[in-house]
């Protein structure tokens, strides 16, 4: 168990805790997206998270329809930012074709 610091009131929290029991402060910021999966992949779900941190980073992880991970893996800022570039530029081709 670890524990640390709440940086809001100073109190000890275990580092399990989402939330400071002394003055309620979030102890983590993250912001999630989930997306349903093609129907070829019934069933599962991929989650995004974002964590907005000491150590900013962004989390792909698959989840069955039980609520279970399957799979999870992390990426750095840059690697992230590199990943919706490429998202954007797929896009923008798509828009692009139905154009003309």
């Amino acid at each position: 168990m670890t524990v640390q610091a709440c940086a809001q009131c100073g109190g000890s929290v275990d580092e399990r805790f989402r939330f400071c029991p002394w003055c309620a402060a979030p102890l983590r910021s993250k912001l999630v997206e989930f997306f349903p999966a093609h129907p070829r992949d019934a069933g599962k779900a991929l989650r995004v998270s974002r964590y907005l941190d000491e150590d900013p980073h962004v989390r792909f992880s698959v989840w069955d329809e039980t609520g279970k991970v399957e799979g999870a893996v992390s990426v750095d800022e840059s690697q992230a930012t590199r990943e919706g570039s490429a998202r954007a530029r797929v896009a923008l081709d798509d828009a692009e074709g139905l154009r003309g």
